[in-house]
């Protein structure tokens, strides 16, 4: 192949970008980011150069500035659509000019222009900003620096001047012309056990003896075949927190940013009590657009999203209480669901939703996820049985804040709990339908099992919730609290909160410390969590806990151009232009004067490439998900929430009892075939990867799912030939060990199902803990005091051995 160095769009234009380094100090559970974007010309004619990245959704961007031939040039935050206007005037008369904003549509993508890059200059532009590190459910602190940017699926024509729609070259890995580097210092009040990498990194080094502080760093030659992850684990780092920083001096000491503001973090110790047994209506929401085809990560021997999540919708059925309502919606440029409404969950219903997800494939096309959420919120609430809404997708859409706006307008009748599948999903999608509607949101990315999220997440909507919150303080005279941060409805047990909170009136000019109370109810207990702080604020030439603390006010009330109002969006600008950081009203603006000379003519466009792993494209291409003129993006273009939802959609019953919904207006009868065709082709090479892998629909020989899947709804198992085959042995052999033949058999096969659970699969056990639970109870309901001489028999039958409190004795 001929060989072009930097060249490598389609029409062999250079790549202006060379290299990216980042610079990250995480300071206990906060990380500040310096990335820096190294630009040259190597062309004979000026250039535009566009660079579209995505950044997680909690980002405060505060500062953007370039570096041109030793001169600094540091940009303005302005309101948007003056900072596009200086940007235009700047450029047509000679100037260079430097734009950064974020997105209208999707507050996790961000682009910088650089405007007039003359040939031969060489230019750094610098962005800043500081995020939140999210606690995962073994301690580890989790930062990402996202290296893919997924296309968004286009849908709806009024986000066409999103940045989004930018057709970004995607490349194979080994033509991308710039490189990454990256050094990670850590400093913490708790000691720094150890730092993991889905990426090589440097060995740790310690900068004390105490292991407060260290550094590590990306290996040279890292490649953007992944985002860069990180997991932190520090000891105790679950104690209360309380960080107190000082205010700007040039402030207005009563204003947001000159007032003194508290950052406080709790962990709860809230005991595990469980709810009633039938309490509770569960929808999962389940992408199956081509995409989830793919492998969970780049690494060809990992499991496909379609199979991962065929597995997580078994475990959830099989774990679910008795009595409960529940229904399985898959979407994608068009949806399918599998009960008219959600229905009882008894034996019948279960085994026909259990059939239905054995035949689940990556088959629906786009990712079109606003219709059937609006279907499910239109029904009528179940009394007594609040609705708790599991969302799966590895997709992207174009319009997210249109989707988040309808989930927080619903979210005081149900909560959300989100899931991205992996690298590139949504961290705007996925963390803020749970937060606007008070659940929670994981990530699966690298060798995390999407399984095991989803049951932890299944075990905090079955606990009892936590109610009655509130936080008092106890200060000095002279000084009170007002909270930065919205009120909290809920709870879950194992989650962290972080709150911030202004410090108004005078502060003591003596050491004096001050106490936070956090207090709660369950099941009408009252509990609360205590901590006490210095009153001695901390310089901080960031300021990163007001400038997070005014990133928590934006994200409450910025939902991009089309979903805000115009009293919020005023309220957006203040508070961004005030605080410093970037919102979806605003961008940074800067120009360089120096150059004086007018523009000959237009400026020649570079948009900077990502990369893409060739074994991940579809059949047809990767443009398909861009160009919305291809007969998926018209399969795609349904009407966005209305009053009557159903007044322009076209509904089928398959034979299986399926019901599918098309958009009529969208899709004439030939242009809807079409479509069809053409989504059943774009995932072809998708499904025929997953039946490569499993020649008969189920799970293969994935012997534990296959004893999960012949599980009763009561939690019990049959005594048959498909239980014994997985048991390795015969059935006259295990009727015969039978210790109560003349009981119950499905007592015996129950006990024998459960030992061959922790003998084989104990690793897992937190994703076939609730099912086992509904085992037990089951076992206690009905076998009684013969519990123990069938675990004994048991035992003795498979070899193993479990400790009695497994079986409650």
């Amino acid at each position: 192949m001929e060989q072009h160095c930097g060249l490598i769009t389609g029409n062999k234009e250079p790549v202006p970008l060379k290299s990216i380094s980042v610079t990250l100090s995480i300071n206990d559970f906060v990380a500040s980011v310096s990335a820096t974007l190294n630009y040259e010309n190597e062309e004979k004619v000026p250039l535009e150069a566009i660079f579209v990245f995505p950044m997680d959704e909690d980002s405060a961007v505060y500062s953007f500035e370039a570096s041109v031939d030793g001169k600094k040039i540091v940009a303005e935050l302005q309101e948007k659509m003056q900072a596009h206007s200086i940007y235009e005037d700047a450029l047509s008369q000679g100037h260079q000019a430097y734009l950064l904003e974020e997105d209208d549509y999707s507050s996790d993508v961000f682009s910088c222009n650089v405007g007039n890059l003359q040939p031969g200059a060489k230019v750094a532009v610098t962005l800043r900003y500081v995020q939140e590190l999210p606690l995962e459910t073994d301690g580890a602190l989790r930062y990402v620096l996202p290296a893919i940017l997924n296309p968004r699926y286009q849908l709806s024509e009024q986000s066409t001047n999103s940045c989004l729609n930018i057709k970004t070259p995607i490349v194979p890995l080994e033509d991308l012309p710039y490189t990454l580097n990256m050094v990670v210092t850590i400093t913490s009040q708790h000691v720094i056990e150890r730092v993991q990498s889905n990426c090589c990194l440097s060995p740790i080094q310690y900068l004390a003896d105490d292991k407060m502080s260290a550094q590590v760093s990306l290996a040279e030659g890292h490649k953007f075949d992944r985002d860069v992850e990180l997991l932190i684990y520090y000891n105790e780092v679950h104690s209360p927190s309380v960080a107190v920083e000082m205010g700007m001096q040039d402030m207005k000491p009563d204003s947001l940013m000159g007032a003194p503001s508290a950052m406080v973090s709790f962990y709860p110790d809230i005991p595990e009590v469980e709810a009633s047994k039938a309490c509770g209506e569960f929808v999962f929401l389940m992408d199956r657009s081509g995409s989830m085809g793919m492998h969970m990560n780049s690494q060809m021997d990992s499991q496909l999203r379609i199979e991962a999540a065929k597995e997580t919708l078994l475990l959830l059925l099989k774990s679910l209480p008795m009595g409960c309502y529940f229904n399985i919606y898959g979407f994608g440029s068009f949806y399918e669901k599998f009960f008219p409404e959600s229905v009882k969950y008894t034996q019948e219903t279960m085994e026909e939703a259990v059939k239905r997800v054995k035949d689940l494939e990556a088959d629906l096309g786009g990712t079109e996820i606003l219709r059937p959420l609006c279907d499910i919120y239109k029904a009528p609430s179940i009394l007594g049985h609040p609705l708790q809404l599991f969302v799966f997708t590895d997709g992207e859409v174009s319009d997210t804040f249109s989707v988040i706006k309808e989930v927080k307008l619903n979210s005081k009748r149900h909560r959300c709990f989100s899931f991205g599948i992996g690298e590139g999903a949504s961290t705007s999608l996925i963390k803020s339908i749970a937060r606007v509607s008070g659940g929670t949101a994981e990530f699966i990315t690298g060798k995390d099992r999407i399984q095991t999220k989803a049951l932890g997440s299944l075990k905090s909507a079955l606990n009892s919730s936590v109610g009655d919150i509130s936080l008092s303080w106890i200060l000095p005279p002279g000084l009170s609290a007002s909270m930065l941060s919205p009120e909290h409805a809920v709870i879950f047990r194992g989650q962290r909160l972080i709150i911030y909170a202004r410090l108004n009136g005078t502060m003591p000019q003596v050491e004096s410390s001050g106490e936070v109370c956090l207090k709660y109810t369950l099941q009408g207990k009252s509990l609360e969590n205590r901590v006490t702080f210095s009153l001695q604020p901390k310089a901080n030439k960031s300021f990163t806990i007001h400038r997070l603390a005014a990133k928590s006010l934006i994200q409450r009330k910025d939902l991009g151009s089309h979903e805000t109002s115009e009293g919020e969006k005023e309220d957006v600008v203040n508070i961004s232009i005030q605080s410093g950081v970037l919102s979806s009203f605003t961008a940074f603006i800067a120009i360089n004067k120096d150059l004086n000379q007018p523009v000959q003519g237009p400026l020649a466009t570079r948009v900077i490439p990502w990369p893409m792993m060739l074994q991940d494209l579809p059949v047809h291409g990767f443009d398909s998900y861009y160009d919305d003129t291809s007969d998926v993006a018209l399969a795609s273009r349904f009407s966005l929430c209305e009053e009557s939802v159903e007044d322009d959609v076209h509904r089928e019953r398959e034979d299986n009892g399926v019901i599918r919904f098309y958009d009529l207006e969208s899709l004439n009868p030939y242009k809807r075939k079409l479509a069809s065709v053409s989504m059943t082709e774009t995932s072809d090479s998708y499904t025929k990867k997953a039946n490569f892998q499993n020649d008969k629909k189920g799970f293969g020989e994935n012997f534990a799912m296959q004893l999960i899947s012949l599980q009763n709804a009561n939690g019990s198992w049959e005594l048959d030939e498909h239980l014994t085959k997985i048991l390795g042995t015969s059935l006259e052999d295990i009727k015969a060990a039978n210790p109560v033949k003349d009981r119950d058999p499905s007592m015996w096969a129950t006990v024998l199902a459960v030992l061959w659970l922790h003998a084989n699969e104990k690793d897992l056990k937190c994703e076939w803990e609730l099912l086992e639970r509904k085992a037990v109870a089951w076992l206690h309901d009905n076998a009684g005091s013969s519990i123990q001489m069938l675990v004994q028999a048991a035992s003795s039958l498979l070899k193993v051995s479990v400790t009695p409190a497994v079986f409650g004795f």
